[in-house]
């Protein structure tokens, strides 16, 4: 009676859970194949790194149903994946057993900062404008990767960046299937993100842009994963290359996690008294990775589609961390899941969050130029952490400049040094 009570109170629909956690695993289920990939570029077994990737899922899903109590996705993180391959195991040349044990050691420094009052002081420690900064330029990293997933931005080599070929099938299957999405989505269509992704997938058939001759029914091998499970090497702790990767992991993670929790918990959800155990799972899901043989999990940006389709609560995670049980059998037709049907969600959802910029005081120089750095150098580099940089360290200095250093708190300035002392990192290594 208790338990039925609670999610009376709480206005919780399983129906709507459901859906919500369909939609957000639709969306990010593309990481299980691409997170494997940039793992194998670093010498891991790649139908090993397949099962690390979906256990890790799995179980910080299922840590943030049950602890943060928020529909939350955490997956290996693109960016953070990239770091541990191509920078301390291809770079800094740190064997993968290594690169693991840094994972967990920067897990642990997780821990220990969300376990004790330094996660909250850092929280209180960032300014409200920064906060929304990193939603917005998260918002349009969101669009920008739904674009670019669509083909309909593609790179130049003079401008960078231009419009694709509209005439490309992948173009013009994505515009109609945006199209469709969009009437789903202002009709207020329970599930429209969810069907957007179904519909986009059968128009996207009809238009030659999905293959089923590709799906296989062969199930994967555990020989592979016997061999990355638990192999973390601790032999190289006392080198500088190793604290270094250790150091470089837990900038990610700690900032990375708190803008995108900041942009979906206190944001989008509303439930600023949840942030705080959300965090926590996050720290514990980060530490499982170097166990289960992977890079470190982070909060999902495109958890934030299983948001807008109604999921207001910890059942979506959970929900969400059985599908990805359950990929392992799926995988194959997963796969065929194309860009054209997912990128008009990304679209949208990215939209929805760049409404924060309204809370930023722009017209206050000094509120407002940090904000407008981080927005801009989050999409540009591509880095949600190379973004929350900029505007870390132009907040205080323009306070400085101004002659108001003293109303930036001490904790600021150690952020905002550690953000610096980043920048030398990568010119360094």
């Amino acid at each position: 009676m208790k338990r039925k009570r609670e999610l009376r109170d709480n206005n919780i629909n399983f129906k709507e859970e459901l859906i919500a956690a369909l939609t957000s695993f639709f969306a990010v289920v593309y990481i299980v194949v691409v997170n494997s990939a940039i793992l194998s570029d670093g010498g891991i077994p790649l139908e090993g790194a397949i099962i690390a990737t979906v256990l890790a899922s799995a179980t910080g899903c299922l840590l943030m149903g049950f602890l943060g109590k928020t529909p939350i996705i955490l997956v290996p993180g693109m960016g953070v994946n990239a770091l541990f391959s191509y920078t301390i195991i291809k770079s800094m040349g740190l064997p993968p057993g290594q690169a693991l044990a840094v994972v967990f050691l920067s897990g642990i420094i997780f821990l220990a900062i969300a376990f004790t009052k330094i996660g909250e002081e850092l929280l209180r420690s960032i300014p409200d404008s920064l906060k929304e900064g990193i939603g917005v330029g998260i918002g349009i990293l969101i669009t920008f990767i739904g674009l670019q997933k669509s083909g309909i931005i593609v790179s130049n080599p003079s401008t960078f960046v231009a419009l694709g070929d509209i005439k490309n099938p992948q173009v013009y299957t994505t515009l109609i299937n945006l199209i469709l999405t969009l009437f789903l989505f202002v009709r207020g269509i329970k599930g429209s993100f969810l069907f957007g992704i179904i519909g986009g997938t059968v128009i996207s058939y009809l238009f030659g842009g999905v293959d089923l001759s590709q799906i296989s029914l062969s199930l994967f091998s555990l020989e592979d994963y016997r061999s990355l499970f638990f192999s973390m090497d601790f032999s190289g702790i006392s080198n500088v290359s190793f604290w270094i990767g250790v150091f470089s992991i837990t900038l990610v993670l700690v900032f990375e996690n708190i803008g995108l929790l900041h942009g979906q918990v206190n944001v989008m959800l509303n439930k600023e008294d949840r942030f705080k155990d959300s965090f926590k799972a996050c720290a514990i899901s980060s530490m499982l990775s170097g166990i289960f043989g992977t890079s470190p999990t982070v909060v999902a940006i495109e958890g934030a589609t299983g948001i807008t389709s109604g999921g207001k609560s910890g059942w979506t995670s959970i929900f969400t961390g059985i599908l990805f049980l359950t990929s392992l059998f799926f995988i194959p037709f997963i796969k065929v899941i194309p860009n054209s049907a997912i990128a008009p969600v990304l679209i949208i959802v990215g939209s929805l969050m760049v409404t924060n910029i309204l809370n930023i005081p722009l017209k206050d120089f000094e509120e407002g130029f940090p904000a407008f750095l981080t927005i801009v150098t989050i999409p540009l580099t591509f880095s949600i952490v190379d973004g929350m940089a900029f505007g870390f360290v132009a907040y205080p200095l323009i306070k400085i400049m101004k002659g108001e250093g003293k109303k930036v708190s001490f904790t600021m300035y150690i952020i905002s040094t550690m953000f610096l002392m980043s920048f030398l990192v990568k010119i360094f290594i």
